[in-house]
């Protein structure tokens, strides 16, 4: 599989992250993948973030994790005004950008956690869980702390330690 490789379709998420492990050993960076971006080291993707991603990363995030544009923009609290003037201008501020590379990576995880399977990694995303005391992990999300406690739930899923 060659890098270039950046649009991911969901249908074939499974037999994606295979090649991925194949070629890599790991699929540390397939957050950057369903942003459709290279892969990239911390100070090149800091520096993207920065700068604001295209608004075509928002949109290819959202055709590979198969969400309504709509929920997206919730997770990563953009509202519609806002969402539609970003597009217009074609691209997202850095912050927004932020957000939405958060938004990847805790999809990211939670795809790995179900093996490539997107529409389980979705309705888990979307589920109360127990272990974060029934919040639901989309909506612990939209913060840093929520999503490192999403991805610290996943990690301990992974590893067989639940609590």
């Amino acid at each position: 599989m060659s890098v270039q490789k950046e649009t991911v379709e969901t249908t074939d998420m499974a037999k994606f992250l295979q090649e991925l492990r194949a070629d890599y050993g790991q699929t540390r960076n397939l957050y950057l993948t369903l942003l459709g971006l290279p892969r990239l080291d911390a100070v090149n993707l800091i520096k993207r973030v920065e700068k604001g991603f295209s608004f075509n990363v928002l949109i290819r995030f959202q055709r590979n994790v198969a969400l309504p544009m709509k929920e997206i923009a919730e997770w990563v609290q953009i509202p519609q005004t806002t969402l539609n003037r970003r597009r217009a201008q074609g691209r997202l501020q850095p912050d927004e950008s932020d957000r939405v590379l958060r938004a990847s990576r805790v999809f990211g995880k939670a795809l790995e956690l179900f093996e490539g399977d997107a529409g389980a990694a979705r309705h888990w995303l979307a589920s109360p869980q127990r272990a974060l005391g029934g919040a639901v992990p989309m909506g612990l999300a939209k913060t840093d702390l929520g999503s490192r406690e999403v991805e610290d739930l996943i990690e301990r899923i992974e590893h067989g330690v639940f609590s």
